[in-house]
C-alpha cells in the first residue's frame, strides 16, 4: 500500500516561510517522480512543482517560481518544499504525489494570514 504523509504546515504571516514535508511508504521512491499540489479554499487541485526521481530536474507553475523549492532525500524517502516569501493566496492544503497523480494523503494545512 503506497502511503504519503505530508507535514509542516501552519499559520504564517505574510512574506514568513514555511519547509514541508512529506514522507512516502510503499513504493520505490527513489525511481518515482513526484508533485506537489495544493487546493485552496472552494477551489480545485492546483500543481505547484515537480522533481524527477534522481532530483536533477525540477519545475514550477509561473506563481511560486522563485519563491519555492522542491528536494528530496532518496535516503529516507521523503520529498521536501521550501515556502518563502508566502502571501495570503499560496493559503491552502498541500500534498505530494506521484507524478501527475492523484494525492493519497490528509495534506498538510498553510494559512498566511496577518
Amino acid at each position: 500500500e503506497v502511503r504519503m504523509v505530508e507535514s509542516g504546515g501552519g499559520l504564517v504571516q505574510p512574506g514568513g516561510s514555511l519547509t514541508l514535508s512529506c514522507i512516502v511508504s510503499g513504493l520505490t521512491f527513489s525511481e518515482t517522480h513526484m508533485d506537489w499540489v495544493r487546493q485552496a479554499p472552494g477551489k480545485g487541485l492546483q500543481w505547484l512543482s515537480r522533481i524527477t526521481n534522481d532530483g536533477t530536474g525540477r519545475a514550477y507553475t509561473d506563481s511560486v517560481r522563485g519563491r519555492f523549492t522542491i528536494s528530496r532525500d532518496n535516503a529516507k524517502n521523503t520529498l521536501y518544499l521550501q515556502m518563502n516569501n508566502l502571501k495570503a493566496e499560496d493559503t491552502g492544503v498541500y500534498y505530494c504525489t506521484v507524478f501527475a497523480e492523484e494525492p493519497l494523503g490528509q495534506g498538510t494545512q498553510v494559512t498566511v494570514a496577518s
